[in-house]
């Protein structure tokens, strides 16, 4: 067989195989996932009437007494402000922990809080914050994830914060219990992760109920 044959059916089944992989399979499985995954292959996108608000897969800060809030981010969910972004958050899209030992002492202050004679200097800590607000803290309330960008935050904490947010709308705590059984996903297939509250989708069902 001469070497021009050889050339030659390599090359079309190079162009084959090109055609497939590069063509043929990615827009099959764009048109396959806005066919039959519409929700999640555009971002899993929440929103306020017609209003996009966030996704269901980016965490967001909520710290009013009115909804429920979030668990704390070392990237403050990349919402820094674009005039002080001196850590460069909102240009890389950074996400991760703070990878800080429980000995540090950044860590502490933050929990714990700190000090200080001077009241610009003093920290009051999401612990004595929590405790202040009638929250009994729990880990994911008081620690960040491992991306800094949870979404979801556990049945516990949520559940923790029902008096708080009850008080400040005037709700029943029935109401909101009800609420977060509604909003509380259950583990993937059944078996894997662990139950959690997406605290966007939860805050977004609160402002649609009345007291």
């Amino acid at each position: 067989m001469s070497f021009a044959r050889e050339a030659g059916r390599a090359v079309r089944s190079t162009l084959v195989l090109w055609v497939i992989g590069a063509i043929i399979y990615p827009f099959a499985m764009i048109a396959i996932g806005q066919i039959v995954f519409p929700f999640q292959a555009n971002g899993s996108l929440l929103k306020n009437g017609t209003q996009v608000v966030g996704s269901a897969l980016i965490g967001q800060p909520f710290s009013s007494d009115r909804y429920f809030n979030s668990r704390p981010s070392t990237t403050s969910y990349s919402t820094a402000d674009p005039k002080k972004d001196d850590a460069g958050v909102l240009k890389t899209g950074v996400s991760g922990a703070s990878n800080l030992a429980p000995s540090n002492p950044a860590l502490m202050e933050r929990i714990k809080g700190k000090d200080d004679p001077d009241p610009s200097k003093k920290v009051e800590g999401d612990f004595n914050r929590l405790k202040t607000a009638g929250v009994q803290p729990t880990g994911d309330l008081v620690y960040t994830s491992g991306s800094s960008l949870d979404p979801h935050i556990t049945p516990e904490a949520a559940i923790a914060q029902i008096a708080r947010v009850a008080k400040a709308r005037g709700f029943q705590p029935n109401q909101l219990e009800t609420l977060i059984a509604q909003n509380t996903d259950g583990r993937f297939l059944g078996i894997f992760g662990e139950p959690g509250v997406n605290v966007l989708k939860l805050n977004l069902a609160l402002d649609k109920i009345k007291a």
